[in-house]
């Protein structure tokens, strides 16, 4: 009798489980970009390109015409991610460049190179990220999730505005995630110097950054012809999660693994949302918007607060040192 009861709540949870995993599915959400709208002549600015969800963002892109390029810290591994773009479409306009988001000095230098080289910019997707890594800092004494995530994307971002504007109707899309629903900006501990290191609440913080500094640029960026827009990619199998041990888990691997093989997706899968913001038509007006995969959605509570947006800017600018970085570059 115990035996019985043991398989028999054995096989509820079995169902339970897959029942959740199939809602999850649906949830998610997926499939290719519903657009077929193709690129050529327009020069596309990918970051951390050279794996996971912005290197088959760069591939999907450089099937439609467009010039990559593929801005990563790594180069040996950049290199690597061009050349294969390069052989599996065809398109010999795609590019290795060194930008590490980690550090104000390389962000520059990246961005005085482009403004010298690229005549135009069409397309900026901000894709590149790092998620619950140890209490590291970044080149300049940030912390390196808010550094990287936010802080690097801020500034690049802004020290290539203005040729974004140049360029006509030009999109910036800042990847953000669905933990942004749990974040909390404090204003008064950004870079996690006074509270105890939390990773997840660092990476929930950063991501929540995303969306409040894609829609404060939106509304800054009225007027013009170039939008923003934040997304989430959905859950995808990348290295993005090396830092979290979920795959050094017995129980992840063993008990979690049926539901995460339902509802995690490809690197591939995941980078068609970015591709579709990038290239469809039907979204050439829209801007300051958030993303869940393909459909809109609105964003948490706290990613709608303007004043805590208007706020993130202009702190974010003093710590980059954005007026100096400005002139700089025009120099």
């Amino acid at each position: 009798m115990v035996a019985i009861n043991k398989y028999v709540l054995g096989a509820s949870v079995v169902g339970t489980v897959f029942g959740a995993s199939v809602l999850l599915k649906d949830y998610v959400g997926g499939g290719p970009c519903p657009s077929n709208a193709k690129i050529q002549g327009k020069t596309v600015i990918v970051t951390g390109a050279n794996t996971g969800i912005g290197k088959e963002t760069a591939l999907e892109l450089a099937k439609r015409g467009g010039k990559i390029i593929m801005a990563c810290r790594d180069m040996g591994k950049c290199e690597n991610a061009a050349r294969e773009v390069r052989g599996t479409t065809l398109n010999h306009n795609v590019f290795a460049k060194h930008l590490d988001l980690a550090s104000v000095k390389s962000i520059k230098e990246f961005a005085k190179s482009v403004l010298k080289e690229e005549q135009h910019i069409d397309v900026l997707i901000n894709n590149a990220a790092v998620m619950r890594c140890p209490h590291w800092k970044t080149e300049d004494g940030f912390e390196m999730q808010f550094g990287v995530n936010h802080l690097g994307h801020f500034l690049l971002t802004n020290l290539l505005l203005d040729r974004l504007k140049e360029s006509g109707q030009s999109r910036i899309i800042n990847v953000s995630s669905l933990a942004h629903i749990a974040g909390d900006i404090d204003f008064a501990d950004l870079n996690w110097e006074k509270t105890k290191y939390d990773t997840k609440a660092a990476y929930c913080q950063s991501k929540l950054a995303n969306v409040l500094f894609t829609n404060e640029l939106a509304r800054r960026l009225k007027g013009t012809r170039v939008t923003a827009n934040s997304l989430h990619p959905g859950v995808a199998d990348t290295e993005l999660g090396r830092h979290t041990g979920m795959h050094k888990s017995t129980f992840s691997s063993a008990t979690l693994a049926p539901i995460f093989w339902t509802v995690i997706k490809s690197a591939r899968q995941a980078a068609q949302p970015g591709v579709y913001l990038a290239v469809a038509e039907d979204l050439q007006e829209t801007s300051g918007k958030y993303f869940h995969v393909f459909r809109e959605k609105e964003a948490a509570k706290q990613a709608l607060d303007e004043e805590t947006a208007r706020k993130l800017w202009e702190e974010s600018a003093k710590l980059v040192h954005l007026d100096e970085a400005l002139q700089e570059c025009k120099a």
